[in-house]
Parts: structure tokens; sequence; C-alpha cells
């Protein structure tokens, strides 16, 4: 069960009717669409990977092995704030 403000019922009311599907329908495709959103991570602009080429040492031995994962961790860290 799920309680709405009369405003936020009689506007989802309008929207549903206005592409012509039924509440139920219109909920089922806002939930879907949250949940596709919800669960994927944040775009990182291209501009944040090259903020971190050459930042300094790190101190870690196997740079060169593993330089995808940790340019990853940097960037969602800096996405993430």
């Amino acid at each position: 069960m799920v309680y709405l403000e009369d405003d936020q019922l009689q506007a989802l009311k309008k929207a549903a009717s206005a592409q012509r599907i039924s509440l139920a329908e219109l909920f089922r495709r806002l939930v879907e669409r949250f949940l596709k959103e919800g669960s994927s991570e944040p775009e990182v602009p291209r501009e944040k990977f090259m903020e971190l080429v050459g930042l300094g040492a790190s101190g870690k031995t196997d740079i060169s092995q593993r330089h995808d994962h940790y340019l990853a961790e940097g960037v969602l860290r800096e996405h993430r704030g």
C-alpha cells in the first residue's frame, strides 16, 4: 500500500491519463525506471580521469599490473565526494 498526498495522486492520475495507461502501469514504469537508475554507478566525466594522471607517488608496487583498478577506485572516490 502506498500513501500519497492528494496533489501527488492527482498529478499521477493526470499523467497516467495523458499516457492512456492505468495508474498501476504508471507506478510499475516509475518503479522500473527508479530501479534501473538507482542501481547503476554514476557516469564519470572524462576530465576526472585526466585529473588523476601524475598525481604523485602512491607507494604501491603493483601499479603496472593493476593500473585500471587503481584508476577506477580513484575516479569513483572523487566522484562520490
